[in-house]
């Protein structure tokens, strides 16, 4: 156990009778949450009854009770924590390495040995909390990314010369046809051989709007199939499917990162070594000279508890701890220490674009009726959104909730029915109106807005038109400009939808640098080539697809209101509010927290340097070393809470916060 770890995812036509629902939905639907419970974990349990024998044993020392009433209580603390850091110490130190860990172990029984038993207990309690967050993370990252095969159907139905069966998808080859019904998961990664629909893929491109699917398309298993039905053809083996990548990708990332750690781990090695050493000599060379074995013995004890960390530890720990407790007021959850130090380092930002920099939802951009259709913009909304009402589509919902908006009434509409990839069709008051894709023509709008547009027709004629397009989140602006101002470089836009919208919202945010159409593999590559030429990249996503680039980067940071699963898991922080501002705001406070250890780490180790010479060179009495050593461990302690002020996060001149 490490010390980082306490400061420590054939065509057809159909009336819509089953709605189609996105992919991340259906999954949270029908896919089953594998969470592993904190205390299924041995070390949590272990955890858990030192320190309850702390707890117990503690009120019971500060009222003198009798020793036997409270010494058996500190030795199951003792026992409980410290059988699993004390073994792991003895494994490394036969592998020829010495860590802060075991020192601080020896450290503990040294204490008790001369009477600090309650500073050992507490150092023990320290010691059985780390392991146990250490596991839980670790346990709650391989649940999330066992969870994301669970967008993938179990079966699938392929077609043969006998008719259709239904096949495991680990059965599947390439060059199977499959049938795949309206509302089914896509079962492979292939080409449609026939039929027309639209699949729900932003689980793996990112892209809010469902895509039509026609004949020579591609499609990807895990993703979500419209309205209509599809003869796919299989071209990638299950285990290389797109989905599969992923999870092989978030697990390749999250092993291969460059292990980041604590300033106090950066030397811990030689620090560990050096005091151990120095402890031994202190009691060595007295007694060559004649000392007595008790007072050689006391001196030593003394030696170890001055120069022990702790002071140092806690220089590192407050103020790292207090900035995630501010952090988390604010609606950013960080997950540890580790990842709290790791943002304030970071020198690029990387975003996606879909539910990160926009709101991950088509809007009503522009309503506009056609010359001589006797309609004014809310007359064509109104019909637009009755025949779109009984639709589930996203486009119809975006369209009906519009109206809405305006307090429009809509008519009711009769003999609806919807036609997968081209609209939809409904009797409103008598007239019929056909919502749906524009010809050749009009399409050619698409590039000038950047978004969707949807063609109105009455009996046959055009009414109108609609433009559609995914909004940019309010506060996008003002985060780039901060993520520019903090790294000295404008941010890079990673996304997988079509050039022209990450123009749009590139444009709209002050983005420069845009990298579209992108699959996941490709997302972690461009992430990669950051890291090698020198930079430490912040890349922040919300969507399964994100996930490998959220482990592969130096920090990674999640949207948390509509991010998924293995995206939360997998990132380092959680904008639990989808307040997209507050990404600059945390890295500013990271960066004075860091600010703020060093401060700490000056002081722990001037005290250190006085009380270890004081040993040496003089004579230093238990009580005072305890009382100095002590005391700097609450200096610092309580130096590091300054970040719990509301200051801390506010900027009052607009700009940076307090100095601190």
């Amino acid at each position: 156990m490490s010390l980082h770890a306490f400061l420590y995812g054939a065509g057809v036509s159909s009336t819509l009778d089953s709605p189609p629902v996105s992919a991340r939905d259906a999954a949270a639907r029908t896919a089953p949450r594998r969470r592993t419970r904190l205390l299924a974990l041995p070390e949590a349990r272990w955890a858990l009854l030192a320190t309850a024998a702390f707890l117990l044993a503690l009120p019971l020392h500060f009222a003198a009770a009798p020793g036997w009433t409270y010494g058996p209580l500190y030795a199951l603390a003792y026992l409980a924590g410290g059988w699993e850091p004390a073994l792991e110490g003895l494994r490394a130190l036969r592998g020829k390495t010495l860590d802060v860990d075991l020192l601080m172990i020896v450290a503990a029984l040294g204490a008790a040995a001369i009477g600090q038993v309650l500073d050992g207990a507490l150092l023990i309690v320290i010691f059985a909390t780390s392991g146990a967050l250490e596991a839980l993370a670790t346990a709650r990252t391989a649940d999330s990314v066992r969870g994301l095969l669970d967008l993938a159907p179990a079966t699938a139905t392929r077609v043969t010369a006998d008719g259709e069966e239904s096949v495991p998808v680990s059965r599947l080859a390439v060059g199977d046809e499959l049938l795949i019904r309206p509302g089914e998961r896509i079962g492979a990664d292939g080409r449609v051989l026939d039929g027309t629909s639209e699949a729900d893929q932003a689980t793996i491109t990112g892209e809010p709007l469902p895509v039509p699917k026609t004949p020579g398309d591609e499609v990807f298993a895990g993703t979500l199939n419209g309205t209509g039905a599809l003869r796919v053809r299989v071209e990638r083996d299950p285990a290389d499917s797109v989905i599969a990548r992923i999870v092989t990708l978030v697990e390749e990332a999250s092993r291969t990162k460059a292990p980041t750690q604590l300033f106090i781990e950066k030397v811990e090695q030689r620090y560990a070594v050096g005091v151990v050493a120095a402890t031994l000599a202190v009691f060595a060379v007295p007694l060559a000279f004649g000392a007595d074995l008790t007072g050689a013995l006391l001196r030593a004890m003394t030696f170890m508890i001055v120069a022990s960390p702790c002071a140092v530890v806690l220089a590192t720990m407050p103020p790292l701890l207090s900035a995630i407790a501010t952090a988390g007021r604010h609606g950013v959850l960080v997950k540890s220490a580790l990842a709290m130090e790791r943002l304030g380092e970071i020198d690029t930002a990387a975003l996606d674009k879909t539910g990160t920099l926009t709101e991950g939802r088509p809007e009503v951009a522009a309503v506009r009726p056609a010359a001589g259709s006797g309609l004014d913009e809310d007359a064509l909304l109104a019909l637009a959104a009755a025949a779109e009402h009984p639709s589930e589509h996203p486009l119809a919902r975006a369209i009906v909730a519009a109206a809405r908006t305006r307090d429009l009434r809509l008519a009711p509409a009769r003999d609806f029915t919807a036609k997968p990839g081209h609209g939809v069709t409904a009797t409103v008051e008598g007239r019929v109106v056909t919502v749906g894709r524009p010809d050749q023509g009009l399409a050619t709008e698409i590039d000038v807005e950047g978004g969707t547009v949807v063609l109105v027709e009455r009996d046959g004629a055009p009414v109108g038109t609609l433009v559609l397009a995914d909004r940019a989140r309010a506060d996008a602006a003002e985060t780039v400009a901060g993520l520019t101002a903090l790294t000295g470089t404008s941010p890079v836009l990673l996304t997988g939808d079509n050039p022209r919208a990450a123009a749009q919202v590139a444009t709209a945010t002050g983005i420069t640098d845009v990298r579209a159409s992108l699959l996941p593999e490709d997302k972690v590559a461009a992430v990669r080539d950051l890291q090698r030429a020198g930079r430490k990249v912040l890349f922040v996503g919300d969507g399964v697809n994100d996930a490998p680039a959220l482990a592969a980067a130096h920090s990674g940071v999640a949207m948390g209101r509509a991010g998924s699963d293995l995206a939360l898991e997998t990132a380092d922080a959680v904008v639990v509010r989808d307040e997209l501002a507050a990404i600059p705001a945390v890295v500013r406070l990271s960066r004075a927290a860091r600010r703020l250890v060093v401060r700490n780490l000056l002081v722990a180790g001037t005290f250190i340097t006085v009380l270890v010479l004081w040993d040496l060179l003089g004579h230093l009495p238990l009580p005072l070393g305890v009382a100095g050593h002590e005391g700097s461990t609450v200096l610092v302690g309580l130096n590091g809470l300054r970040l719990l002020r509301e200051s801390a996060w506010r900027r009052p001149d607009g700009g940076r916060p307090r100095s601190l």
